[in-house]
Order: structure tokens, then sequence, then C-alpha cells
């Protein structure tokens, strides 16, 4: 496996940017989602000579610029200088807390129940039952137009032909259930977007997507299994799959 400092920069690298987003890197990393997630700005990534409190200003300036009318900031160990303090001075809310958790791939099996079935994601068909699954699961997420299912298809087949990732479905009792991606990146597989129907979770479901994500990502290349659990949910679990605990990201909401 990585070491202790090569995971922590990997997952402070990691940022999501979303097809229709706009972004900027200058002092942090800026990321504007479009209406289907949301919308608002996804702060991370803080680098700069600055100091916090000029570092915020022009994340709220641009976030205004952008028509946006909510910051989120996502805090890191490796952030220079340091926003959280700033953030709360300001009347930021603590809206979340992800664990960052990372195990070898070759780690302990991962028991899986044996009604749920899991296949790694091919065909338009499947990503109808993927956005199913997303937008009952995902707050303030909208579903995806005909053109959206057929750019997901195209991504993800480029993903599969690059050997860079992938999609992975559950089904319970042959009825798609649960899904998540991964994606290769310097010898890891970066583990996301996990979600599981709500009336169907609690059923190994989710462990189902973990175990396929790892086999694919071992089959890929990668030897480090990288990912971000919500404290509160998927966390526990994660460590339960052999996953340990290295640090904490946590989430702010600033109103701008």
């Amino acid at each position: 496996m990585h070491t202790l400092d090569d995971i922590m920069r990997a997952s402070a690298a990691w940022v999501w940017f979303p097809r229709g987003s706009d972004q900027e890197k200058t002092e942090l990393q800026l990321v504007r989602h479009p209406a289907r997630f949301g919308g608002g700005v996804k702060a991370s990534q803080v680098d700069s000579t600055k100091d916090a409190a000029e570092v915020l200003d022009h994340a709220i300036e641009r976030t205004r610029a952008w028509g946006e009318s909510e910051l989120t900031f996502w805090t890191s160990a490796s952030d220079s200088p340091d926003l959280e303090q700033e953030l709360r001075r300001r009347g930021a809310l603590h809206v979340d807390t992800v664990a960052v958790l990372a195990r070898p791939i070759d780690g302990p099996r991962i028991d899986v129940p044996e009604q749920i079935t899991t296949e790694v994601v091919r065909t338009v068909d499947q990503f109808r039952e993927i956005d199913r699954i997303n937008v009952a699961a995902w707050e303030h997420q909208g579903p995806l137009s005909e053109q959206g299912l057929r750019d997901e298809l195209n991504e993800n087949a480029e993903s599969l032909a690059s050997r860079t990732g992938g999609r992975a479905l559950a089904r319970l009792d042959g009825v798609a259930v649960s899904t998540g991606g991964c994606t290769i990146a310097d010898g890891f597989v970066r583990l996301w977007g996990a979600a599981t129907l709500p009336e169907s979770r609690g059923r190994g479901a989710y462990r189902a997507v973990l175990a396929e994500r790892l086999r694919l990502g071992a089959e890929m290349g990668a030897t480090t299994a990288l990912v971000k659990g919500r404290t509160a949910t998927s966390a526990p679990i994660l460590t339960r799959a052999g996953f340990e605990r290295l640090g904490y990201e946590r989430g702010y909401v600033l109103s701008v």
C-alpha cells in the first residue's frame, strides 16, 4: 500500500468536476456545480500566501460573480492557510464530516450476501437504473436527460477502455438497488458516488458495490483503495471492511 504521506496528498488532490461545471484554480480550487446537482460553488485545496480572510473574500466574490448564492468549503489538513476558523467567524454552518480512509486492494475479503449480485456497468439501460438510484439517494439531484444518459455511457466506455475507471451496480433479488464509481489515479482506486435506495439499505448492497469496485481497481492495476466516507453513514461500514481512518475533512456552507 502507499505511504501515509502519499495517501493524504492523493486525498487533498482529489476534486470532482461534474460535466457542465465551471472551475477556477487560483488561491484555492473553486468548482461551480450545474443546477442538476443543486448548483452552488464548492471550494477546497487552499494554497496561498494571503491570509485566511483574503482567501475567503476571493472565494465569495467569485461565487457571486458566477451568480450563485451558496459556497460550500471542504477543509483539509493540507490547506495553507487554514480557513476553518475564518469560516466559523463569518457564520458558516458545519454541515458534514467525511473520514479519509484507505486499505490495500488485496486486504480482507468483503462478505456479500448470496441474494446480491454485482455487475460492471456497460449499457444505457444500466445507467437508467443508476439514475433512478441516485435521484432517490442524493438530496437535490435531478434526473438525467436522454442525452445526459448517453454522455454518461460514453464517458464510462472511455474509462473502461483506457482502464482508468468504471461503475458498478448491485442487484437485490434481481432489482438494481445500489451503485458506485471508481477512478484509477497514480496507483490508487478512488471510490466515489456510492448510493443505495433508502428502502434497501442495511442488506449488504453497499458492501457488494464496494467489493466489485475493489476487484475492478485491482484488475486495472491499482494497489491502494482511497475513499472519503461520511462519518455518520458509510465510514463505519468501510472500517469493518478493512479500511483505516487516516484523517477528516469537514464541510461548511456559507450563504453569500
